[in-house]
């Protein structure tokens, strides 16, 4: 399941976090077993207790050994776990490991939408004599990432980016410097009893997630179990191309015994809308009334918000583990410091949020494992005095039969800005639920899932100026006959409360209606053999608001090759949807640590061919090319993004190369 308000980039460099640092099964706890979001409490159970018997794995072909891991499952933990012992640092100097270290690469990638659109077109001169505003910049999109590591010893490297739109420009004045985003890393594991040293950019992810948040999380969906459960992974590199959300300083953990401390000073820009206000004393004072996290700088106003924002923080943890690593206890706290203060425009519905300069946050929390039941929670309370707090539990009722559930509740006055808790809301502010999750696997071919959730936001929101609830329940029954097929049914359904305002005029503002969508998906994945594979999809919906009912739908077919130095991957798609509340979501593959989840809307089609192929041991290029054409329009999309006509393409090269192959 998909939705646009989902942060697809952090989440898929946690993702990719997991990947370029694998678990070593004979060295890991259940803690970093549950981070990866696939085993279930019985499957961890059942490893340490093989690990115990037995001894320490000599191959990953035991894995099978183990009950409960059927192929499936090994298939997909194999790209986050290792038996390969590379935690133990060598006696060579640092620099010396550094330059000798096979995992380094160096990433360049180019991509822009091909049609023109409005904003990189000459200006027009209104009536004023002034000239309408356009972008300064050219429409490639240039990314480039450089990073050399060694799992649990080192790891360094940085991230640049411009954006398109973007002048490519030395401007010190405004804050430019060629390319408008970089982020930079220097990391340290395992020195002695220093767990973790990381100067530069960087996340932390402590407890549930109400402080600190910012690991690998999913949320709801299909996999009903793992996700609904967040873990302390500590701190970790940030490398991504995102504007925010990480901190930029210094970060340190030291291990004594059975307790780790960690420290966190950081001093970071952000961008803002920072105006002059008249004070009681008729003088001017500069104030915050907005945070710009969309990282773009292409026109005067948007480069006239960049940087004009400090951000200050002083963190820390204490976290407590047993010698028997069944349980954990930690503290969180956080401060946070803004160069001006934050008032926002007045709203009704914002009246809550956070004001001022200041925010401190601290927060409790635990993780207990008794046989195959998981126990979490964490309670914390920011300065306002407003309270978040999260109770869990995963359960293995037997070998074939999981189950969880999850408690929330999130004051309309509690503020977090670096949280990621579970939660409904896009951040967890004014918010009570209640999750319960299903899973069921009668054998290897058959696996059904399903959860409910119950939620209510006790205070008034934006579009909907009233208290309001609602449910979310969905449910996927999965059938996979052989190896080479996998076909599963998904069906889910969400109510929730809006204001009727925006399609009946007149109305009170705060008259309400709730609105119920209904998705459907049916998938079949088929692997025709080693070469060849197709994937088909279908899937729909349906909302009903207000006693109007729309509708939508979209038809997807793939075909994928693998042929030795190649592969190619195709789509070709044919939707339809109402409105914008129908718009489908179809993940699509791109090149390498990429995402693309495009939204459709309206009636046409989609197609895109992404080829792969590696030219040398060190050398891999990518490209793909995509298109959307729409039969219900002349013109795609609104303001200086306006293209016209009634197709829109894109395409992407990068290259990869890898230093001492």
């Amino acid at each position: 399941m998909q939705q646009d308000d989902e942060d697809y980039e952090n989440m898929y460099e946690g993702l990719l976090q997991l990947f370029l640092n694998p678990i070593h099964l004979n060295k890991t706890n259940p803690e970093e077993l549950k981070s990866i979001y696939i085993l279930n409490p019985y499957q961890i159970q059942s490893f340490f207790e093989y690990r115990k018997a037995f001894g320490e794995l000599i191959s990953i072909y035991e894995l099978q050994a183990i009950p409960g891991f059927d192929l499936q499952t090994i298939y997909k933990i194999i790209p986050f776990v290792t038996l390969e012992d590379r935690s133990e640092s060598s006696n060579r100097p640092l620099w010396e490991r550094i330059t000798k270290e096979r995992d380094a690469h160096f990433i360049f990638r180019q991509n822009r939408v091909l049609e023109t659109r409005r904003g990189f077109t000459p200006p027009d001169t209104l009536s004023n004599g002034r000239l309408t505003s356009r972008y300064l910049g050219d429409p490639n999109n240039l990314y480039a990432r450089f990073r050399i590591q060694h799992s649990k010893d080192f790891s360094l490297g940085f991230t640049i980016d411009k954006d398109p739109g973007e002048e490519f420009v030395w401007d010190p004045s405004t804050k430019r410097y060629g390319f408008n985003f970089l982020s930079y890393h220097f990391t340290l594991y395992n020195q002695k009893k220093w767990k973790t040293f990381t100067i530069g950019d960087f996340q932390a992810q402590f407890g549930q997630g109400l402080v600190y948040g910012a690991g690998f999380s999913v949320g709801k969906g299909a996999e009903t179990i793992t996700t609904v459960r967040r873990s302390s992974i500590g701190l970790r590199p940030y490398t991504g191309a995102m504007e925010f959300g990480f901190f930029r300083g210094v970060g340190a953990t030291y291990k004594h015994k059975n307790i780790e401390t960690t420290l966190i000073a950081s001093l970071a820009p952000r961008d803002g809308n920072v105006q002059a206000i008249l004070d009681t004393l008729e003088q001017d004072d500069l104030v915050i009334t907005s945070l710009q996290l969309s990282g773009l700088h292409r026109t005067t106003t948007e480069i006239a918000y960049k940087d004009q924002v400090r951000e200050q923080n002083l963190g820390g943890n204490i976290q407590y583990t047993h010698q028997n690593k069944k349980l954990q206890l930690g503290i969180n706290t956080l401060f946070t410091k803004y160069s001006q203060n934050f008032q926002r425009n007045p709203q009704i519905y914002n009246q809550f949020e956070f004001s001022g300069q200041e925010n401190y946050i601290q927060s409790l929390y635990f993780s207990y494992n008794f046989q195959n039941y998981y126990l979490f929670g964490e309670s914390a309370r920011s300065k306002s005095g407003g309270f978040g707090s999260v109770l869990g539990l995963m359960s293995s009722l037997g070998k074939n039969i999981d189950f969880s559930m999850l408690w929330r509740k999130f004051d309309r006055n509690f503020h977090t800005f670096y949280g990621n808790a579970f939660s409904e809301n896009t951040r967890p502010i004014n918010e009570r639920g209640i999750y319960l999750g299903l899973n069921f696997r009668p054998n290897i071919r058959y696996n059904w899932s399903i959860y409910y959730d119950q939620f209510k936001f006790p205070w008034i929101k934006f579009r909907t100026y009233a208290p309001s609830q609602g449910h979310e329940w969905l449910t996927r029954f999965t059938y996979r006959p052989s190896k080479a097929t996998l076909l599963f049914f998904q069906f889910r359904e969400e109510s929730k409360a809006r204001n009727v305002s925006e399609t009946r005029p007149y109305q009170s503002t705060y008259q309400l209606s709730q609105g119920k969508k209904w998705n459907y998906v049916i998938n079949l994945d088929y692997k025709v053999n080693e070469n060849w594979s197709i994937k088909s999809r279908v899937m729909g919906s349906r909302f009903d608001f207000d006693n109007k009912i729309t509708k939508g739908f979209a038809i997807s077919q793939d075909l994928n090759a693998d042929y030795h130095k190649w592969r190619i991957s195709t789509r070709f798609v044919l939707f339809q949807t109402d409105n914008y509340d129908n718009r489908q979501y179809i993940y699509e593959r791109n090149v390498l640590w990429a995402f693309s989840i495009p939204a459709l809307q309206g009636q046409g089609m989609r197609y895109y061919t992404l080829a792969q192929y590696r030219v040398s041991q060190k050398l891999t290029i990518w490209a793909r090319f995509s298109r959307t054409i729409y039969s219900d329009r002349e013109r795609i999309g609104s303001g200086l993004q306006t293209i016209e006509g009634n197709r829109q393409t894109e395409a992407i090269f990068q290259l990869r190369y890898q230093f001492n192959r």
